[in-house]
């Protein structure tokens, strides 16, 4: 029995991180076959949604970066909500008669917010977009061309992060080029397995209000989406860039948060596992976001008091299998060491950044459990009924 555990957990733990990579690789190379072209120029009215809390030192530049974007001015209306700041967003946002701005002094989230500029929208396609990124030129117009496609529900672009030399930097840039491979992948295949809020845009008659106390409103907005039965398009010419993480610590309360609201997504996404439904998105949503987010991190962690079990009772093979484990975990903990000391990881940030980001997924857990005690839970919908009462 125990020997069957520790094959099948291992099996499922590589499956997560590299066999699905192979999997989808080889599929999309087949559905990119009979993958239908882009409209090479489609201009509908749109809306740019900017949330910014607290963010008046970079507006301005945030402003001019839009404004700068390659779509006729006239089709597009820039939005900008600043919902509980108390810094001068005002006084910048006004020296811009073009752009719209909202503002309420009570916070209540970046979805409440979301929320209440969404019923300022006006236009049939809308994007999102965060205040600290910079949006490259042809961005817009490559985000709506594919919205030509009656099938197309949302469009998300790519995520690209500035490199400062960091470990941080280093680490969230390498995970980013790997997710953005399976991004592209299972775009190709059916559907996106979520959208970065980093640049996001949908039809605006998609758009359901999201619930006050939702962490990844553009995960959770982008696969009701897919639930309803259209397409989320990945587009990775049309990308937002971003400075990484301050430092390491710092991406980790990140990655907390991320995985602290996967879990909530999932909590809150339990019909996209139907298979009966949508067998494809049900396949590759478990695959892609479901495993990782939950089950496979747990296996892993097993698999190295299992090895040490079986080292002592079934040969070299598990004793090798055991010090490649214990080499690999220590290569980690020297690369956070390094890190931790103003010095690069080089080559240990591999083992650095996977460890950390599986030891996320059960402090995410831990942090969702916690905050959806009932105590918690009758907050945030306090917070919605008064977010409601005062937007109205």
């Amino acid at each position: 029995m125990l020997l069957l555990l520790f094959w099948l957990f291992l099996t499922i733990v590589f499956y997560t991180y590299a066999g699905y990579a192979i999997v989808v690789w080889l599929w999309a190379k087949i559905a990119r076959r009979t993958k239908n072209t882009v409209a090479e120029k489609f201009e509908p009215e749109v809306t740019l949604i900017v949330p910014a809390y607290n963010e008046a030192d970079i507006l301005d530049a945030k402003v001019r970066n839009c404004q700068a974007l390659d779509y006729p001015a006239e089709k597009l209306r820039l939005l900008f909500i600043t919902d509980g700041s108390t810094d001068n967003s005002g006084q910048v946002l006004a020296a811009y008669p073009d752009v719209i701005h909202l503002h309420l002094p009570k916070r209540a989230g970046k979805s409440m917010a979301e929320n209440r500029a969404m019923r300022h929208v006006t236009t049939p396609y809308v994007i999102f977009t965060d205040c600290n990124t910079v949006l490259n030129p042809q961005a817009v117009r490559y985000l709506l061309r594919h919205y030509a496609d009656p099938t197309v529900g949302a469009v998300s672009g790519e995520k690209q992060v500035l490199s400062d030399g960091s470990t941080s930097g280093a680490g969230e840039g390498l995970y980013w080029q790997y997710e953005s491979f399976l991004k592209r992948c299972d775009s190709d295949i059916r559907s996106l397995m979520g959208a970065a809020g980093e640049l996001v845009s949908f039809r605006t008659s998609l758009f359901q209000p999201l619930e006050a106390d939702t962490i990844l409103d553009d995960f959770v907005q982008s696969m009701r989406i897919v639930h309803a039965g259209y397409r989320v398009v990945y587009e990775p010419q049309a990308y937002a860039m971003e400075p990484p993480s301050f430092s390491l610590r710092d991406e980790m309360k990140r990655k907390v948060r991320i995985c602290a609201g996967g879990w909530q997504a999932m909590s809150r996404l339990l019909p996209l596992l139907n298979p009966l439904r949508q067998p494809v998105v049900s396949f590759l949503y478990f695959s892609h976001r479901v495993l990782r987010w939950s089950l496979t991190p747990a296996l892993l962690a097993l698999l190295l008091p299992l090895n040490v079990v079986l080292s002592l009772s079934h040969g070299w093979l598990y004793t090798v299998l055991l010090g490649l484990q214990i080499l690999f975990y220590g290569l980690a903990a020297l690369g956070w060491w390094r890190a931790t000391h103003n010095q690069a990881a080089g080559p240990l940030l591999v083992p650095l950044y996977f460890t950390l980001m599986n030891i996320a997924v059960f402090q995410g857990f831990w942090r969702f459990i916690r905050n959806n005690q009932p105590a918690a839970w009758d907050k945030a919908q306090r917070v919605t009924h008064e977010s409601v009462t005062v937007s109205k």
